[in-house]
């Protein structure tokens, strides 16, 4: 007779500097009773440090859930997570948002400007709010790579909705967070705008070890990461590495997306 061994327990937080981002074991339910939805079914995931991760799946998969609950902008119903071996579900709220405020970035679909500040105003923001000095030549760094020196001076209402997506993830990377998470960075934009701020993120990950987590339902998007998980009902059903247009597109065919 065979006796089943019982499952290993999950592996502890990775150290510092390897693993940017981990959930153990998350778990999100919304309702209750007939009206319980398991948008997260036990997750477990790392996200290295210095890499690229797409999230995909179809609508409710919970995608965007994981994203926010890694993010600490939502809590979990039970399980873990961690930012750079920091236990978010341990922290009280307070020290929640001091976390979230120094060592994660934001992008938003919606870019999520201040429209009475100017571009340059809107970058350093959250060095203002945490009342930070900004680095000039890192902040002259981030400029140069999303190519806004000629714009700083103007406000968002004069800004195109790319050049609008460039301050936003300029300001995120203004704080050197350990992880940026972006939410359909490029829903709202055109194609070209689109392959200019993946490009922009892409670089950000290659040339200055940024950790960039994305969530996104586009083939074309998703191939600019090193690695793309797929999702569905609550939990992650595949990996595609080194992704490209073609393989997504391959797979979410088959997936039935």
């Amino acid at each position: 007779m065979s006796v089943t061994s019982p499952a290993p327990p999950p592996p502890p937080p990775a150290p510092t500097g390897t693993v940017a981002a981990r959930a153990v074991n998350a778990r999100k339910v919304y309702g209750s009773g007939d009206t319980v939805v398991n948008a997260l079914a036990g997750v477990t995931v790392d996200f290295e440090t210095g890499r690229f991760a797409a999230i995909m799946g179809p609508s409710g998969s919970g995608k965007s859930t994981l994203m926010h609950c890694l993010a600490g902008l939502d809590s979990l119903t039970s399980g873990e997570v961690w930012i750079e071996g920091v236990n978010l579900t341990e922290l009280g709220e307070k020290a929640l948002t001091r976390l979230r405020r120094d060592r994660v970035g934001f992008v938003f679909q919606a870019f999520n400007l201040i429209p009475t500040l100017d571009a340059r105003e809107n970058i350093v923001l959250p060095l203002s709010l945490a009342g930070r000095d900004v680095d000039e030549a890192w902040f002259d760094q981030v400029v140069t790579t999303v190519g806004l020196g000629d714009r700083l001076n103007h406000r968002p209402s004069e800004l195109s909705g790319g050049q609008q997506q460039r301050v936003a993830v300029a300001r995120a990377l203004a704080t050197r967070p350990a992880i940026i998470f972006a939410d359909e960075p490029t829903g709202n934009l055109d194609s070209r705008s689109s392959s200019e701020i993946l490009s922009f993120m892409r670089s950000a990950v290659s040339d200055y070890g940024q950790t960039i987590v994305m969530v996104t339902h586009d083939p074309v998007a998703a191939s600019y990461a090193d690695r793309v998980l797929i999702l569905a009902d609550g939990a992650i059903v595949h990996e595609i590495h080194e992704p490209t247009t073609d393989s997504v597109v391959d797979f979410m065919k088959t997936f039935g997306e």
